[in-house]
């Protein structure tokens, strides 16, 4: 952003009486980290969900957050899911995100393979998957 179209912005935001009591060297550094935000927001590629809370009673009270295989997690409880997913139970209900990155910059030689035990891509060559690859860029 050039002084120029800053200052520009800023005399629109006045006319708009936005932000109005604002310094504007203040304004400047808000811009600044909304801009970093926002560059930050649309960089981020982590797979999330929610599950809203399905009361699980324990004594008449609410106990936790109850899974899909049962198992009862306290609430504030953290834990890592079969599918790779960190989740958190809270009052609300289950949050869960993927706990691990996508490999995107590498060779169209190459090929990349998910493995469920340790959580992580593995980028290896299509021909001899003993072969690791370079990986120059990853997401998540």
């Amino acid at each position: 952003m050039t002084v120029g179209s800053f200052n520009q912005t800023y005399e629109y935001l006045q006319a708009l009486q936005l932000f109005s009591a604002i310094p504007k060297k203040d304004l400047k550094t808000i811009l600044a980290c909304l801009l970093v935000l926002a560059i930050s927001v649309t960089l981020s590629n982590a797979q999330c969900f929610f599950q809203p809370l399905e009361a699980s009673m324990f004594d008449g009270e609410i106990a936790g957050c109850r899974i899909s295989d049962g198992e009862l997690h306290e609430f504030g409880s953290t834990w890592r899911n079969e599918d790779c997913y960190n989740c958190i139970c809270s009052t609300s209900g289950i949050s869960c995100c993927s706990s691990y990155a996508r490999p995107v910059g590498y060779s169209e030689e190459c090929v990349s393979i998910f493995n469920k035990e340790i959580c992580a891509y593995e980028v290896v060559e299509k021909a001899d998957h003993s072969k690791a690859c370079a990986v120059h860029e990853w997401v998540g």
